[in-house]
C-alpha cells in the first residue's frame, strides 16, 4: 500500500494560549473553580507548555464557553463535515484524483456523533461516488488514525477497492468541559481542532513515494479509565491522568520493537520519527523513553506549537510537516496512541 495523497484542514480562526487565558478569567465558570484550578488554567495558559497557537471552531473565545449539550452537537455537525471534507479534497488533490476515482471511504472521529455518520456529508459534499465503501470509526480516540490506515491496507490487499480515501476528523471545541478536575482543565488548554486525510493506492503516484510496509498495534484494556471520554450531564468529559506520558512512552517502544523485531529493523535504521504530538510532557516521554536526538521530534513539535493536541487528525499534520521539509528518503517510523490505552506504529519507507 503507498499513500499517494495527503491533506489537511484547519479552522480560520487561531488563537494564541495567552488570548485563551484571557478569556477563560472572564468565563462564568471560572470564578466557580477551585483555586488550585485557576492555577492549574493560568501555569498551563501562560506557562512553556510546548502550544503557542491553537485552531478553533469557534468564532470568537467566549463561544469554548457555551457548553450546553445541544450547542456543542451543533458545533460538531457544523464543522466536522466542513472539515473532513475540505482535508480529503486537499488529499485528492495531492495524489492528482477526481472524487470519482474513490471506492472506499472511511473517516474516524471520536468528538461527536451523527447518524448517518461522517461519510454521508463527505460523500454529498465531494460529490464522490454513491457506490463507494463507506466506513464510520468511532471511539479510538487520539491514536485512531492508523487503525483507520489499516482498514484502508485491508481492503486494498483484499482487492476490495482500488483507492481508498482515509479521513480523521476532531472538533475538540465541541467537547471541552469545564470543572475541578485536574485533568478535565488540561485537555481544555491543550486540544484543537482540525481534520487529516490521506489517499491509498496499491500503486504509487506521480509524487513523491510512500509506502507502508508494516504495521502493529497494541491496546490494554486494564487502563482504559487513565485516558477516555465519559459522559457526565450529557457532556463529553475528556478523563486525563497524569501517567499518560510515561504509559505513551513504554506502550510506543513495546509496539516499535514489535514491528522492528519482525522487519530486521533497528532504532538507528530510521530516518523519520513521525509521532502525535498528545503534549510536550509525551513527546519529552517519548525522547527519553526511545533514546532519541531532540531534532527527530522537531516536526511533532513544530505541529503541538502552531496546532496544539489535535488529536486523530495530528499525524496526517506532522508527515505533511515533514515531507514539506525535506524528509530524507529512507525508513520513517509513524505511531499514534490514545484511548483504550491503545498504541499503533507503522514503517513507512519514503522514496
Amino acid at each position: 500500500m503507498l499513500i499517494t495523497g495527503l491533506g489537511t484542514a484547519s479552522p480560520p480562526h487561531c488563537y494564541t494560549q495567552a488570548e485563551s487565558w484571557r478569556a477563560i478569567q472572564l468565563a462564568p465558570q471560572f470564578e466557580a473553580l477551585q483555586p488550585r484550578s485557576r492555577a492549574i488554567l493560568r501555569k498551563v495558559l501562560t506557562g512553556r507548555n510546548g502550544i503557542v497557537t491553537r485552531h478553533l471552531a469557534l468564532d470568537s473565545l467566549e463561544e469554548a464557553f457555551q457548553v450546553d449539550p445541544q450547542t456543542l452537537h451543533d458545533r460538531f455537525q457544523r464543522h466536522a463535515p466542513a472539515l473532513a471534507t475540505q482535508a480529503a479534497a486537499r488529499a485528492l488533490k495531492s495524489a492528482g484524483l477526481d472524487p470519482s476515482d474513490v471506492q472506499a471511504l472511511v473517516v474516524s472521529t471520536c468528538t461527536g456523533y451523527l447518524c448517518p455518520g461522517l461519510t454521508s456529508y463527505v460523500i454529498e459534499h465531494l460529490d464522490l461516488p454513491r457506490t463507494a465503501l463507506a466506513l464510520d470509526l468511532v471511539g479510538q480516540g487520539c491514536g485512531a488514525a492508523l487503525p483507520n490506515l489499516r482498514v484502508a491496507e485491508a481492503l486494498l490487499a483484499g482487492q476490495r477497492a482500488d483507492c481508498v480515501l482515509s479521513v480523521c476528523v476532531e472538533v475538540c471545541s465541541a467537547a471541552f468541559f469545564i470543572d475541578d478536575d485536574p485533568g478535565v482543565l488540561i485537555s481544555a488548554c491543550l486540544f484543537g481542532d482540525g481534520a487529516g486525510a490521506a489517499v491509498l493506492q496499491p500503486e504509487p503516484g506521480a509524487g513523491r513515494r510512500i509506502e507502508w510496509k508494516s504495521a502493529e498495534s497494541l491496546i490494554n484494556p486494564s487502563l482504559r479509565d487513565v485516558l477516555r471520554f465519559e459522559h457526565s450531564h450529557g457532556l463529553l468529559r475528556n478523563v486525563l491522568r497524569p501517567e499518560v506520558p510515561e504509559l505513551a512512552a513504554e506502550h510506543a517502544r513495546r509496539v516499535f520493537d514489535a514491528v522492528a523485531g519482525k522487519s530486521g529493523l533497528s532504532k538507528k535504521d530510521v530516518a523519520s520519527w513521525i509521532f502525535h504530538p498528545g503534549g510536550r510532557d509525551v513527546l519529552g516521554a517519548l525522547q527519553s523513553r526511545l533514546q532519541l536526538h531532540s531534532q527527530d521530534l522537531r516536526w511533532s513539535e513544530a505541529v503541538l506549537r502552531e496546532h496544539g493536541n489535535l488529536s486523530s487528525p495530528s499525524v496526517f499534520f506532522v508527515l505533511e510537516t515533514a515531507l514539506s521539509d525535506s524528509m530524507p528518503s529512507g525508513p520513517a517510523w509513524m505511531s499514534s496512541f490514545g484511548a483504550g490505552f491503545s498504541c499503533h506504529g507503522a514503517l513507512l519507507e519514503i522514496g
